[in-house]
């Protein structure tokens, strides 16, 4: 008898390269011992959270008795953490942005899944360059729209807007960026945002529904060598933003994020109230009380990016100590270099020969490179370096 749909069962056949990537890597472990393994194959934070969120927790505790403390919240989530939100937003965007733009979210998945559920219908297209973070795809299937992915520039990812350009159909609901970029680590410039936009603004001009962007930004905080993240809220109005506190305050688990509704865009307090009653409707019901507290303690504050610097310049010295072929991350914590004869699962194999996890491009839809998390500690990055080194001599 058949128990689950025949959606996921297909989806469990492909599976995640990732997810399988984190079971190689348990059996390696096991075989070898945690310290033989250089595991890149997972984007989780392993930096504690900042000090902020340690007081918080104390303070918090001391309320635990008052009633109703976790108790249920209006749909959107707390009134003061949404303003406070609000402030800190409106300072990383560039952007005055009010707490009626704001929906607390559980991460920026939820986040993402209430925004979908809100503006698509069955047959929508949602467009997305490649590479892209793995779950667009079932993201967008959830609510009965199609991801087409246009290939980035090679090496590089930078946005080929011409190939966007022609992507386009009248089905397009949704344009979703994602700046900085995991798996590349690109951060895509004023100049191919503007240019993003004034495509958008040629299509719109025959539609009766515009076409959204979508900024996915849980990476906005780690961009580096003075990189600016441009702001896609004062470059396009029918832009929407989602993000997480998951890297920047090592708050993975516990699921707190954010849509905002660009302030600029017009009638703009219907689609907020759409995307409250998706968050509702959807089973998510609200963002975690516990977490939104925490949050309206510690907002402002940040873990030391400066040790993802470090950590990102001891990857490239890996890298080249071994000739691979690559471009420096600008943001994010990945490096997404090309797999040496453009085979990136036999690329991905021949590593873990050397106790070196990574994850192929073909799960980013972008066969042919392999992605690297520096999330992890100095010292097993360049425990790598010969490991990686053998394997690239194999090719040479």
């Amino acid at each position: 008898m058949q128990l689950i749909s025949s959606q996921i069962a297909e989806y469990m056949k492909g599976s995640s390269w990732i997810r399988k990537m984190f079971e190689e890597g348990i059996a390696l472990k096991k075989k070898y011992g945690e310290d033989a393994v250089c595991d890149f194959s997972l984007g989780n934070p392993d930096l504690p959270p900042p000090p902020a969120i340690k007081e918080a927790l104390a303070d918090l505790s001391a309320q635990a008795e008052t009633p109703f403390f976790m108790g249920y919240m209006p749909n959107f989530g707390y009134p003061d953490v949404r303003e406070k939100l609000a402030q800190e937003v409106s300072r990383e965007q560039g952007v005055p942005v009010t707490a009626d733009c704001l929906v607390m979210t559980c991460g920026a998945a939820g986040a993402l899944n209430s925004f979908f559920r809100a503006v698509l219908e069955p047959g929508d297209e949602v467009l997305s360059p490649a590479p892209y973070f793995v779950e667009y795809g079932f993201y967008s299937e959830n609510h009965g729209a199609k991801l087409v992915s246009v290939p980035a520039k090679p090496l590089t990812f930078e946005l080929d807007l011409e190939a966007m350009d022609a992507a386009i159909t009248d089905k397009t609901r949704v344009v979703i960026i994602n700046s900085p970029n995991n798996p590349t680590g690109a951060v895509y410039s004023r100049q191919e945002l503007d240019g993003l936009a004034a495509i958008l603004h040629k299509h719109n001009e025959n539609r009766d529904k515009p076409i959204y962007i979508l900024a996915d930004e849980p990476y906005r905080f780690l961009a580096f060598d003075g990189v600016t993240v441009p702001s896609m809220l004062d470059v396009y109005p029918y832009s929407v933003v989602c993000s997480s506190f998951s890297k920047n305050l090592s708050m993975a688990g516990e699921r707190i994020g954010y849509a905002l509704v660009n302030p600029a865009m017009e009638n703009k307090d219907r689609l907020v109230s759409a995307i409250v009653l998706a968050n509702r409707i959807l089973g998510f019901v609200n963002a975690p009380a516990l977490a939104q507290k925490i949050l309206g303690k510690a907002l402002g504050s940040s873990v030391d990016t400066s040790i993802y610097d470090t950590r990102r310049k001891a990857m490239a010295s890996v890298l080249d100590n071994a000739g691979c072929e690559y471009t420096m991350p600008k943001g994010a914590f990945y490096f997404f270099p090309k797999a040496p004869d453009g085979d990136d699962v036999a690329f991905c194999a021949a590593l873990q020969e050397e106790k070196i996890l990574a994850v192929p491009g073909t799960g980013f839809g972008c066969p042919g490179y392999v992605r690297l998390a520096f999330c992890v500690s100095e010292e097993v990055i360049l425990r790598a370096m010969d490991g990686f080194a053998r394997t690239m001599a194999t090719y040479k």
